[in-house]
């Protein structure tokens, strides 16, 4: 699918993974809208690749259409790449074993609603308004690009919050395949493993704590790029024929318990 002339919503696009993404497509001649909710760093972005900020939060219906209204004035809405996401660790059961103890269940809605509820929500706004446009001669209307984590399939001691949300986008993602087929949209997800993003932090303890990160990747030695992320999601936006699919990209990393 061609994507030069098109406009494309980022998600979390104003750090890491979203960032690079949004770099790639607009190298690629797609306008960018960068939907995230830090405004210095969204306007930042916006600008570098001349595109538009939307500060949203992915859960909120009326933020995500606001975005999905900035990019139809750029041109044909085509793509939605969804890197927005958080996530922490909490044991299910407290040590002290008493109820007040054991996990935060606001928490783990909180990472629900954001990761996954944010997701689908972002998909169903973004794919209705494609839904909209003229198909390309391939019968193309767009494509989504949603991002899950290898924690849906080997999440760690802490993660179980992460790790269902993260599930539920694998989950989603044949069903939205075959659900937005209709409209001439496809949908395929990016199940990455560790990747170097300044999640992490800076510095030498940084360093140090990434060292010990890699343990689990078998080749190559070090942790991902955000670029071989957005290279990734360049692909799966641009080939026709990739469709309702989960690709890990995580160095053949099989996470240990923790």
């Amino acid at each position: 699918m061609e994507i030069k002339g098109t406009s494309a919503i980022v998600t979390g696009g104003a750090s890491g993974l979203g960032e690079a993404t949004a770099n790639l497509l607009a190298s690629r001649g797609s306008r960018i809208v960068v939907l995230d909710m830090q405004d210095d760093r969204g306007e930042a972005v916006a600008a570098k690749v001349n595109g538009a900020f939307v500060k949203a939060d992915v859960a909120d219906a009326d933020q995500v259409i606001a975005a999905v209204e900035a990019a139809k004035e750029m041109g044909p809405l085509r793509v939605l790449v969804n890197c927005a996401g958080i996530g922490f660790a909490q044991r299910t059961v407290g040590r002290d074993g008493t109820y007040d103890s054991a996990a935060d269940l606001d928490a783990f809605v909180r990472v629900v609603k954001i990761n996954l509820i944010g997701t689908f929500n972002c998909v169903r706004l973004a794919a209705t308004a494609m839904s909209a446009t003229d198909p390309l001669d391939s019968g193309e209307r767009g494509a989504i690009v949603n991002t899950a984590s290898v924690a849906a399939f080997d999440g760690q001691i802490g993660q179980a919050a992460y790790s269902a949300s993260k599930g539920g986008i694998v989950g989603m993602t044949l069903p939205l395949a075959r659900d937005l087929a209709a409209v001439g949209v496809r949908v395929n997800t990016i199940a990455p493993g560790l990747i170097d993003t300044p999640i992490y932090g800076s510095g030498e303890q940084s360093e140090q704590f990434k060292e010990r990160l890699k343990r689990d990747v078998v080749f190559p030695d070090r942790l991902g790029y955000s670029e071989e992320f957005a290279s990734l999601a360049l692909e799966l936006v641009t080939n026709s024929y990739m469709n309702g699919e989960t690709v890990r990209l995580d160095g053949a990393a099989r996470l240990a318990p923790k």
